[in-house]
């Protein structure tokens, strides 16, 4: 594919895409935006372009996202109750890190329950790349949770989900989809290092 193509592409999918696909990216810009900066009002626009999304994947045989997507309307309520939350040194709930014990079970676990949930969508579905599908998935449900107790790592985890995303979006023609999936990733990095900044001035101000 040359550029030119590349623009037509995105030019025609903007022109034919479904309004929940086009709303859905939009309020997903706000929410990584938002979550990146450490604003609590992230997690509503992300309850909201989860909703949508819910939609859109659903009707492009991406099932394990659709449950995703799901599950990430229950993280957003959790992480805006999470974040609403005060500590003795904070007026706001905190920044931390992960003990190596603790990757490594989230590390193994999460390849395991993949490789069960590609299986059942295998046996069970007409998913076009379960394998995959259920690793983005499985290890997206896991960086969420780690988002919502504002883990440090979780921005390393996203890197890997998104770039893999991009990929995976675009072989199911969901061009603006993989689009944002490459504006996560780059936030995503831009994300780890200003979360980097606030946990040490976090942690300077608390001695």
């Amino acid at each position: 594919m040359t550029f030119n193509d590349l623009l037509n592409t995105i030019e025609n999918t903007f022109l034919n895409m479904h309004p929940a696909e086009l709303w859905a990216v939009i309020t997903g810009v706000v929410y990584i935006l938002l979550a990146a900066r450490e604003n609590i009002w992230c997690w509503l626009f992300g309850i909201i372009s989860s909703g949508l999304s819910i939609y859109v994947f659903f009707f492009s045989k991406l099932y394990a996202e659709s449950i995703l997507y799901f599950y990430y309307i229950l993280a957003g309520f959790y992480g805006w109750y999470k974040w609403n939350q005060k500590t003795e040194t904070s007026e706001h709930f905190p920044i931390s890190l992960w003990k190596r014990k603790d990757h490594i079970l989230a590390i193994v676990s999460g390849i395991a329950l993949a490789l069960l949930l590609a299986w059942i969508l295998r046996q069970f579905t007409d998913a076009q790349m379960p394998i995959v599908d259920a690793h983005t998935t499985i290890f997206s449900f896991i960086a969420t949770y780690m988002t919502a107790k504002k883990v440090l790592e979780t921005w390393l985890y996203w890197i890997v989900i998104d770039a893999v995303s991009i990929w995976l979006y675009w072989s199911r023609d969901l061009y603006l989809y993989s689009i944002l999936m490459l504006v996560y990733t780059i936030m995503a990095i831009y994300a780890f290092f200003h979360w980097w900044k606030l946990m040490k001035k976090e942690r300077d101000l608390a001695h």
